[in-house]
Parts: C-alpha cells; structure tokens; sequence
C-alpha cells in the first residue's frame, strides 16, 4: 500500500509545481503598469474592459489583450483656413489655441476607445481639428468684428462652450480655448484702430484745452487768494510782533523779579546748606573719633585676648612641662631613696654605735653648755635688774650706741654720688642739716612706733645730771643707790 501511495503522491506534487510555475509565469509575463498620462485597456474575458491609469495589473498571456489611450493634455491649433464673414460682413481670419484631454469617468473612457484608442498625440488631434473649426466659423457669424478685437476672451469662451458639446460625444473634454491671431480681409481692424486713435486725440485735445482753462481760472484763484493770504499775513505778522514785544517786556520783568528771589532764596539756601555742610562735618567728626575711640578699645580687647591667650597656653606649656619635670624628678627621687634606703640600713649600725660615744660625749658638753648658760642666764638677769633700776638711763644708752650707725645709713647714699650740684640756697650746711632733720625723723619714729619719747629721756636726764652737780652738805648718798651705780657700771662694762 504505501508503495502504490508513493509514486501517486510524487505525481500529485508534481503536477502541483507545474501549475506553480505556469501560475508564475503568467503572472511575469502578464504584469503591466500604466503611466499616469496613458490609460490601459485590459480586456478579452471579461465583458468590461479593465481600465489601468497610473496603476499596475495582471493580462492573461493569450487570453486578453491590451491596449492604450492617451489621457494627458493635448494643444490643438485651429485656423479658419481663409476669411470668414462676421455678423457685420467683415471677412475674417483667426487662429486659436484648444487645450484638450480624454475624459477619465467611465462614459468618457468608453467613448474614447471607440474612438481614439490606439492613436497618438498626432493622430487625435486631426481627429478633432475639423469639429472644432467648424464650432469656430460658426461663432464668428455671430459677433460683430469690434466685439472680437475689444472681447476676445469672450469669443474664446463661446467657441469652447459651444464645441464641447460636440466634445462630450467623442469624450473629450476642453479645458481652454484662446485667440491667437485675428486678421480682417480689407485691413479694416487698422482702419478701426487709426477711428478710435482719431476719436481719443480729439477726446485728449478737448480735455487738455479744458485742462489748461481750468488751470488758468484756478491759477488766477490761487494767486488772489495768495495775495489776499499775503496780506492777512504780514498784518497777523505785525500784530504778533507787537503782542510779541508786550510779552518779552512782561516776561523780562518777570524774569528780573524772579531773578531777585532766587538770587535771594540761593543765598538762603547757600547759608542753610552751609550751616549743614558744618554740622554734618561736626556730627562726621564726632562719629569719626568715637569710631577711633570704638576701635581702639576693640584693638585692646583682642590685645588683650591675644595675651590672655598666649599667657595661658604658656601657662598650660608651663604647667605640662612643670607636670613632666615633676614625675621625672619624683622618679629619681624614688629610685635615690631605695638607693639611700639601703646605705643608710647600711650606716645604721655604725651610727648606732657613733651615737653611743657621742651620746656620753655629749652628755659631757651638756654639763659644761648648761653651766655656761646658767653663767649667762645670771649675767643677764643682772643686767636686767640694773636696767630697771636704771630705767631711763639704759635706754639712753643704747640709743646713743645705735645713733652713729643711724647716722651713718642716712649718709650713706652720698657716698657713692661722684658730684652734686646745688642751686639757690642749697649749700653744705643745708645738706648737714638734712641729714641731722632725717635722724630727728628716724627718732620721731621711734617715739609714735614704740612710744618712748627719747627727747622727754634726754632732757630728764640732763635735768638730773645737772642737779646732782650741785654740792649739797646736808644730803648723802644711800647704801642703795651707791649699790646700784656700782652694778650699771659693771654691767655695762
């Protein structure tokens, strides 16, 4: 079975490409396409012929054929062919210009394959040359020869109205029809041009004498109304030069008081402004030096903050380095200590047995320091017992031991001047005099800072001193105050 389908089914397919390629090559062989200005007439099976314009399309090789038919615009030259006669017996001769084309709708193309098809250019135009030069003769029998030189557009027109209905049977359609040329038998045309020339000379003629009339009549009126105008003029002229010379003296007065006031209001205003200028320079300079006296103090106040800065940051550098010194110097301290720690474990037993003979030499000095301190401790008692006894006297005399020394301090600052120069009533005595005021002052100071009056002591003293010189029979000296010289004196020696 599937031997017997197997040779059929090649057969089929066979067959099949056959028919592709026939299909095919029909279709190569029978494709055609229309230009825009000519029309394809397809036909042979069916009964409407297949109209392609400007478009492609399939013919069946043998089966139908094609043919063409022009459908772009077509010039047709129509002469008269000789002088025909107007409406007013004028022979006449014109050549015009048709612009035609074959209609496109389905009526139009079916008449014109009956009747162009095939044909070219050539060919349908002689084809309708006749038609229309018979439309042409028969529309000239209708106008006069003046209407066809003053209208010839017109004579166009009736001409492409009236052929086109002959047209529409043929299935052309005309789109224009102009007048090239009209030329009359016995020059008449000329004749009718030299008539209107003459007509339109008179006509210009009459109307420049009429021009020139009426332009000497209004000559005339324009120089009447320009003397009258002149005369109007030159009055009006005086009249405004004497209202004009009223104003200018008005004016000028006006001008002299007004220069017046503003002379007088310039220097009010000069003075104010001046008063101005010199407050405002005073209230300028004001400002000005609190300005200085603002920026000074904002100078010493970032001075000062500079300072403050630099202070502390040395400050703070001081106490850092201060702070690292510190814990060098108590870690030396630390290691000089365990050091020292252990010399001096080391040197305690030495000590100890040093300080065992100096505690019994000591003990010996001791006795001996005690014995002389107990000596002075008596001598000064004994001094101090004189003293009171002696009261006054004894704090004479150690005033008068410490005196030259007072002396002394005083005028020391002389000595190391090389040369001293006085003027007026400076002399030497007054410069000893200072010197003795300066020691008067010294013991005035001790007299407020201690409250002893040495000058009360002094004189007491010498009061006393000068009453003991007196001889006296009747008075004798006590065992006690004769006791008391005797142990001043040998205090004080």
């Amino acid at each position: 079975m599937g031997d017997i389908l197997g040779p059929a089914v090649c057969t089929v397919l066979v067959a099949l490409l056959i028919v592709v390629a026939l299909i095919v090559i029909v279709i190569v062989s029978g494709y055609v396409k229309a230009p825009p200005d000519t029309a394809y007439i397809i036909s042979g099976i069916k009964k409407t012929p297949k109209v392609l314009i400007g478009r492609a399309g399939i013919k069946v090789p043998f089966l139908e054929r094609k043919d063409t038919l022009l459908v772009k615009q077509m010039s047709i030259d129509i002469k008269t062919n000789g002088y025909i006669p107007t409406l007013d017996f004028i022979g006449v001769d014109i050549d015009a210009i048709a612009k035609v084309r074959i209609m496109t709708d389905d009526r139009g193309i079916k008449l014109a394959m009956k009747n162009f098809l095939n044909m070219n250019e050539k060919q349908i135009a002689e084809a309708l040359t006749d038609s229309l030069q018979g439309n042409m003769r028969e529309i000239i029998g209708t106008v006069s020869l003046k209407e066809l030189c003053n209208d010839r557009k017109k004579f166009g027109d009736e001409v492409q109205t009236k052929a086109q209905i002959d047209m529409n049977n043929l299935g052309i359609e005309i789109i224009s029809c102009n007048i090239q040329r009209i030329e009359d038998k016995n020059d008449l045309i000329n004749a009718l041009g030299q008539d209107n020339m003459s007509q339109i000379q008179k006509s210009a003629s009459i109307a420049r004498a009429q021009a020139e009339k009426d332009v000497a009549i209004e000559q005339a009126k324009a120089k009447q109304l320009a003397n009258e105008a002149n005369v109007a003029a030159e009055t009006d002229i005086a009249e405004r030069q004497n209202e004009l010379a009223i104003k200018q003296a008005e004016l000028k007065k006006e001008a002299d008081l007004k220069r017046a006031e503003a002379d007088a209001a310039y220097r009010i205003q000069e003075e104010a402004q001046r008063k101005t200028i010199e407050v405002a320079s005073a209230n300028a300079n004001i400002a000005k030096q609190e300005r200085e006296i603002e920026l000074k103090q904002k100078e010493a106040a970032v001075k000062e903050q500079e300072l403050s800065a630099s202070i502390k940051k040395k400050a703070d550098a001081d106490k850092y380095e201060a702070q690292q010194q510190a814990d060098v110097e108590l870690y030396r301290k630390k290691q000089e200590a365990e050091a020292m720690r252990a010399q001096a474990d080391a040197a305690k037993y030495a000590a100890e047995q040093e300080a065992e003979a100096i505690r019994v030499k000591g003990i010996a000095e001791a006795e001996a320091i005690r014995a002389k301190a107990i000596a002075e401790a008596e001598g000064i008692e004994k001094k101090a017992l004189a003293q009171a006894k002696m009261k006054e006297a004894s704090i004479l005399e150690m005033y008068f031991q410490v005196l030259p020394q007072i002396a002394e301090n005083v005028a020391k600052p002389l000595s190391s001047v090389d040369r001293i120069t006085m003027y007026g009533e400076g002399n030497s005595a007054k410069m000893v005099s200072d010197i003795v005021n300066s020691t008067t002052q010294i013991s005035e100071g001790l007299t407020q800072g201690l409250g002893i009056d040495i000058k009360s002591l002094l004189s007491g003293a010498l009061g006393g001193a000068t009453y003991a010189m007196v001889p006296k029979a009747t008075e004798a000296k006590s065992d006690e105050e004769v006791k008391s010289e005797d142990e001043f004196k040998e205090v004080t020696e």
